[in-house]
Formats: C-alpha cells, sequence, structure tokens
C-alpha cells in the first residue's frame, strides 16, 4: 500500500496555492505514510534477512531502497510513454506472486554459504540489493499509475514519492527487528507481497475490477494480524 497516503490527498494539494500549505500537510502525509508502507516494509525486512551482520542488512537497505526511488522517478517522469506498455505492470505483477512462491514453498536462500568466502558474501549482498530495488520498484508501480491518473503534478507526485520512501526506510527497520520476535510474520510479509501482486494482475489484465481496492487492504490486515500472533520461543 506503499505511497497510498499520497495519493488520496492528490486532489487536495492539486488545489492549494503555495507549498506553505503542502508542508501544513507534511505532518499528515508522514503519519499515513508511516503505517501504510508496512506490508512493504516487512516484505523488504524478510529480504534482508538473509545478511549475516546489522551493518550489512542497514547498507543493503539503503542502498536498495534508493535505487527503488531513482526507477519510480524515472517512471513518474516517463509516466506518459511507459505506463502504456502494459507488460511492465504484468511483469511487477508476476514477479511478486513469484518472490511468494519461491520464498514460502521453495525456501532458495543462501544462508549455508560457507562465510569465510568473501565472494560467496559480496554475491549475496549485491543479491539482496537487487531484490530490494526491484520489490519496492514493483510495489510502487501500482499507487504510482493511480496517482499519475488522478494528477498532472509531477513535482507533488515525486514529492509523495520522496515521503513514502523515507517512511519505508524507517519502518523497515522495525520490522526487521520484529521478524526475530513474531515467527510468523516473515511468512505474513511474503502473503501481503502475494496479495499486492495479484491485486495488480487483476487491474492491468480485467478492465472491470472483480473487487474494490479495499478488499485487498482486508486481507493484507489479517495476514499481519496472523503475523504477529506467535512470539518466537526463543525470545
Amino acid at each position: 500500500m506503499d505511497s497510498a497516503a499520497i495519493n488520496s490527498f492528490i486532489p487536495t494539494l492539486d488545489q492549494v496555492d503555495s507549498w506553505y500549505e503542502v508542508f501544513t500537510l507534511l505532518p499528515i502525509l508522514i503519519a499515513l505514510e508511516l503505517l501504510l508502507s508496512a506490508d512493504n516494509a516487512v516484505a523488504l525486512a524478510s529480504l534482508t534477512k538473509s545478511l549475516n551482520s546489522s551493518e550489512l542488512r542497514s547498507r543493503a537497505l539503503n542502498i536498495g531502497i534508493t535505487i527503488s526511488l531513482i526507477f519510480r522517478i524515472i517512471l513518474i517522469i516517463l509516466s506518459n510513454v511507459l505506463l502504456k506498455f502494459i507488460f511492465i505492470r504484468v511483469f511487477a505483477g508476476l514477479y511478486l506472486v513469484y518472490l511468494f512462491i519461491s520464498n514460502v514453498f521453495y525456501n532458495s536462500e543462501i544462508e549455508n554459504d560457507n562465510e569465510g568466502k568473501d565472494n560467496s558474501k559480496n554475491f549475496r549482498f549485491f543479491r539482496v540489493v537487487a531484490l530490494l530495488s526491484i520489490t519496492d520498484f514493483a510495489f510502487s508501480i501500482d499507487s504510482i499509475t493511480t496517482a499519475v491518473a488522478i494528477s498532472d503534478q509531477y513535482i507533488l507526485i515525486i514529492f509523495g514519492a520522496v515521503i513514502g520512501v523515507l517512511a519505508l526506510r524507517f519502518t523497515s527497520g522495525i520490522f526487521l527487528k520484529l521478524l526475530y520476535i513474531f515467527s510468523r510474520l516473515e511468512t505474513a510479509g511474503y502473503i501481503a507481497i502475494l496479495i499486492i501482486g495479484i491485486k495488480l494482475l487483476l487491474n492491468t489484465l480485467i478492465k472491470e475490477s472483480i473487487l474494490p481496492d479495499y478488499y485487498f487492504y482486508i486481507l493484507i490486515l489479517f495476514a499481519f494480524i496472523w503475523g504477529f500472533s506467535k512470539k518466537d520461543c526463543e525470545t
């Protein structure tokens, strides 16, 4: 649900007369983004869990999310051209579904690599950074498409994307710690990925939406309630 907050505020922001009025809404936007980026944050935190140290995990999040922000800005600026290609949205949806299947049913993590090999460490780090960048970008496509459709104020949309990324980096750090406390939370994060992927595919391939968007968000909420329902016995 990343950037959902700025999307809902765009009609209001389009009517403001000065940047001062935008900044008066800033605390509300930040608060909403912190709440609505939870699903994306858990997903990104889960992807960094395989790294061996908190320093590497933090660095991977910083680099991966920064690269994703660059991708978001490029997509926003070139949205009139890029978003006409349906395969971009289909690829993003299929990628999120694949991410769920590969991590929940066919866990292909490389945690058992020889930790003494520098090449193995470097490969794992860059692999995680690449996954973070692609996953966050795939998450953002649906919200960017919605934002562009209801407003031509690209500066405001980019402004919202930056707020969303900052909120996402903050919440990812929190959820990274929570993953070690709640044993089901990581799986709940991948379930959220699956739901967003299905939503993106349905909204792209079917002109008339089968279900309202809030149905998907309710499903994500239930997934997180389940994710927080069991603590790890070792904590």
